[in-house]
């Protein structure tokens, strides 16, 4: 058999970009989907990994990806990574325009990708014994937080549609995975979210001792597709120590009680 194939969203930055090299040095064949092509290019020429600029908020895009794929080999895996938070708005005070991308960028484009490439992966899984779906979310599905409500819909609508679909494919050996990390401090998240303040951005981890990093979280998604067939981690929730919740993070060195003086 040859190596198994999987495709992965959100490649050109965090974890996504993280991912693709993850599971590349796994030996699996990775398309990394993007809106940048400039970026894919260059992750492309380092991993081997083969690149397709499409935008999944568009049906023309996913279905330009979907015959693609279709043309080029068999679709072992989904790993449904793109997304992102647009704003801290109090519910009262929230952009419409702005929920609408969040609502599309992680909700829709998660319906698309699924409709539109099931049926490969059944394809795969019937010749080769099982496929994958994945879909990072976030702890922000999990709890909601004010400021947040916007991102805590759209993530828990993504988280619901996982849910659902491993109920739906029940029967078949098509696993549904789903990773939801708390704290990740990646290049862009948080300052895309802030409208580019930089300086905003940045103060959401000081002090904070090893937030996550999208290699943490990459590494997370590689073990998860490369366990044995008949395993499935229905939800990995991960957040650095320093995040005992998502309400309840510590600033400053983490030091067992009682040690101070020594």
């Amino acid at each position: 058999m040859a190596n198994r194939r999987a495709v992965v969203t959100g490649a050109s930055s965090g974890i996504g970009e993280a991912a693709v090299r993850a599971l590349r040095a796994t030996g699996w064949d990775v398309v990394g989907v993007a809106r940048r092509a400039d970026r894919l290019a260059a992750l492309e020429a380092e991993t081997g990994a083969v690149a397709f600029a499409a935008d999944l908020t568009s049906d023309a895009d996913v279905e330009a990806l979907t015959s693609f794929l279709a043309d080029s080999g068999p679709v072992h895996a989904l790993v449904h990574i793109a997304g992102g938070a647009r704003g801290t708005d109090r519910v009262e005070d929230g952009r419409v325009e702005d929920w609408q991308w969040m609502f599309d960028v992680n909700v829709l484009s998660a319906q698309r990708l699924v409709a539109a490439l099931l049926p490969q992966l059944r394809r795969a899984a019937a010749s080769d014994g099982h496929a994958d779906t994945l879909f990072v979310t976030s702890t922000a599905a999990q709890t909601a937080y004010a400021g947040g409500a916007g991102y805590n819909a759209a993530k828990a609508g993504e988280a619901m549609i996982a849910h659902a679909l491993r109920l739906e494919l029940n029967g078949e050996p098509i696993r549904v995975v789903e990773i939801a990390p708390g704290m990740v401090h990646t290049p862009e998240f948080t300052l895309n979210r802030l409208g580019g303040d930089s300086a905003a951005a940045e103060r959401v981890y000081d002090g904070v001792a090893n937030p996550l990093t999208a290699d943490d979280v990459a590494d997370v998604i590689a073990y998860a597709l490369n366990a044995p067939g008949h395993v499935n981690l229905d939800l990995v929730t991960m957040r650095p120590v320093a995040q005992s919740a998502q309400h309840l993070l510590a600033r400053g060195p983490l030091r067992p009680r009682g040690t101070e003086e020594l």
